[in-house]
């Protein structure tokens, strides 16, 4: 059986549980290339951190926003290394306690604690909703960030009259080796991965940031905006992507297991079919599935045959297909080339030569 992301190359570019994703797709058949785009840093010993715990030690906190399990639970063993765990727990359990998902629901609830809400769509913006429609003049709330400010939930719940403590427990920073990401970037840009799940707006943030240092911003939006899913698991994820004009394609549900279901549906989806020479095919990234069975295709053929697929039956110039191979070339490149996919599609029915005009795919009626 021919798995749905056989033919598939997917980069993951995610710091936290990629190796999780990465299961996840390669179970479907996708093969995946991993290039961290950013690094969780720990604020265990940040002063920033510890002035924030103290901060909401010195007086009762009316409610506490959890956004990550990960990032509660490091929130509690920097305050157990600082002595200040039981206190931080007292403090807590006076709190109403909101919690964005179910990770940190069980975060919550590890540490004897117990939600007071919980939202069904595990948004930040309805649980910033709810605070504003109970009402917030005068409170005292705590909001624990996960990685980066969320300044539109901040200045909100500050607009609406509260006094709020943001509470960092850890940073994204860049990658400690950014080889991997580069070359990552490069097989988008060279057209050798089919698709970018992410999972973290920092992550889409340091790529763009990398593309645009090195000069490839603009092949990365093209890339992106064409042939490359760009699938994010919610729309805070897909905001720096967004704010460039690139289409993204997001699950119903925030979850990796949604996430690597959207990227196949979205790769399957994309994939063209088409019935030349009495043969049923359908393009897999870097191969084609022929009446069923599987038959790899080198990059230049297989440019070549996307080019054709494109409008299947309308004969497309030498010309054009100079353009379309890899590096471009020459005619005889073309002719070579055309040879090789014949071959690997299993004889030369597939595509027809139109005498001094160029190639075109043998559709059927």
């Amino acid at each position: 059986m021919i798995l749905p992301l056989t033919g598939f190359v997917i980069g993951i570019t995610a710091a936290r549980r990629a190796d999780e994703l990465g299961a996840l797709l390669v179970r479907k058949g996708a093969s995946v290339r991993y290039g961290p785009a950013i690094r969780i840093v720990p604020l265990t010993d940040d002063t920033e951190l510890h002035s924030a715990t103290s901060t909401l030690l010195e007086s009762h906190v009316d409610a506490v926003v959890a956004t990550t399990g990960i990032g509660f639970r490091g929130w509690l063993e920097a305050a157990e290394g600082w002595g200040l765990g039981d206190a931080l727990l007292s403090r807590l359990s006076s709190s109403s306690l909101l919690a964005r998902g179910p990770k940190v629901t069980g975060a919550l609830r590890a540490a004897g604690l117990s939600e007071a809400y919980s939202p069904a769509s595990e948004s930040n913006a309805e649980l910033l909703q709810h605070l504003l429609s109970a009402g917030v003049a005068g409170k005292r709330i705590a909001v624990q960030l996960h990685g980066e400010p969320l300044p539109y939930f901040v200045d909100a719940l500050r607009a609406a009259g509260a006094e709020v403590i943001e509470v960092s427990v850890y940073r994204w920073v860049g990658p400690v080796d950014p080889g991997p990401v580069d070359r990552l970037l490069d097989g988008v840009l060279d057209g050798s991965i089919h698709a970018l799940p992410f999972t973290s707006a920092p992550a889409v943030a340091s790529l763009v940031a990398l593309a645009r240092r090195t000069g490839r911003l603009p092949g990365l939006i093209s890339a992106l905006s064409g042939p490359v899913v760009a699938a994010c698991v919610g729309p805070i994820t897909a905001g720096p992507l967004a704010a460039l004009g690139v289409p993204t394609v997001q699950p119903h549900r925030a979850r990796l297991g949604a996430l690597a279901r959207t990227v196949s549906e979205t790769l399957l989806a994309r994939s063209p079919r088409f019935s030349a020479g009495g043969l049923s095919i359908e393009l897999r990234g870097q191969a084609a599935v022929v009446d069923g069975e599987w038959h790899d295709v080198a990059p230049a053929p297989m440019a070549l045959l996307r080019a054709l697929a494109a409008s299947p039956g309308r004969v497309v110039s030498r010309r054009e297909l100079i353009s379309a191979l890899p590096g471009g070339g020459e005619e005889h490149a073309v002719e070579t080339a055309i040879g090789r996919l014949r071959t690997s599609l299993g004889g030369g029915k597939v595509v027809q030569t139109v005498v001094k005009r160029g190639y075109r795919l043998a559709v059927d009626a």
